[in-house]
């Protein structure tokens, strides 16, 4: 079996592109994305997380999305796929997929509806890893999930297989110690993952971030990535964050899906909307996102 390459850099937690009436899976929409976002610099691809709206898919449309962005990423950026699901069961029969689809590496957030304890999560990520063999990014949402865990728990999944976390919890002195504390940056390596602290991620040395606006900008955060993280430039990454953040602090103002999609379609990119109950952002609030986007340096073109 091949080694998976190690994940780095902007990675973009991806949209689920459908089509006008919602009903089905727009390959042919998320094929042009891909390329979109590769052609940008982008260093991978997250499809099956929030941001894609995998709550919303049924378990195939989950299985023939992660397959498209593997064809169509065409072994450019590495896929880390995410497979969370309710039940073992069902987590551990997407996770087998991945493997064979050829997945880098899968993303994990536990169950969401009841919350697991530890013991019940190693178990739970243990028999993922087992059956597919790929390194762990453990999805660490606590506002979704119900599942909190000090750094030092989180550090402690590696047993289990986990060599990255995904850090959706918005808890900026968690992440730096998360990043800055030997005996467990030398376990786990952090990404950041929370929209509005990704200037501050890149800056105290997170080797990677997942995040959504880059289906927005993906330009802009790749620049931001090359500037702070590649060449140390924070004066330069300083000015590129204020043309980004207001962008993210809108998205995470209100459903954030429906914040990214309200984006990719005021720049002109077909996204489909979202799946109901969700309705894609309108009024103040997409117009709020065109003034913020237009105003990062991108026209307005729907």
């Amino acid at each position: 079996m091949a080694q998976s390459p190690e994940l780095q850099g902007v990675m973009v937690a991806l949209i689920t592109p459908f089509t006008e009436d919602q009903s089905a899976i727009d390959f042919e929409a998320l094929d042009a994305h891909i390329n979109r976002l590769i052609d940008a610099g982008v260093h991978g691809l997250v499809p099956g997380g929030s941001t894609g709206e995998f709550t919303a898919l049924t378990t195939k449309e989950r299985k023939d999305v992660l397959e498209q962005t593997v064809n169509s990423s065409r072994g450019r950026v590495p896929v880390i796929a995410g497979i969370g699901d309710l039940s073992t069961a069902k987590t551990i029969d997407l996770a087998k997929h991945a493997a064979k689809a050829g997945a880098a590496a899968l993303m994990v957030v536990p169950p969401f509806y009841d919350a697991v304890n530890l013991a019940e999560l190693r178990g739970l990520l243990k028999e993922v890893h087992d059956v597919s063999k790929l390194p762990l990014v453990y999805y660490n949402i606590p506002s979704a999930s119900g599942v909190v865990l000090t750094p030092s728990e989180l550090a402690s999944l590696s047993d289990v297989g986990v060599k990255y976390l995904k850090d959706t919890s918005g808890n900026g002195p968690a992440l730096t110690e998360l990043l800055f504390a030997k005996d467990i940056k030398d376990k786990v390596t952090s990404f950041n993952g929370w929209d509005t602290l990704t200037f501050y991620g890149m800056a105290a040395g997170a080797k990677g971030c997942i995040w959504g606006a880059t289906n927005i900008l993906p330009e802009l955060s790749v620049r931001l990535w090359d500037a702070i993280s590649v060449r140390g430039d924070i004066k330069e990454g300083r000015e590129l964050w204020k043309k980004i953040f207001p962008v993210c602090k809108l998205l995470e103002s209100g459903n954030y899906s429906a914040g990214v999609k309200a984006g990719m379609e005021l720049r002109g990119w077909k996204t489909g909307g979202l799946r109901k109950p969700f309705v894609i952002h309108q009024g103040k609030l997409k117009q709020e996102l065109a003034t913020a986007i237009n105003a990062a340096g991108y026209d307005i073109v729907a």
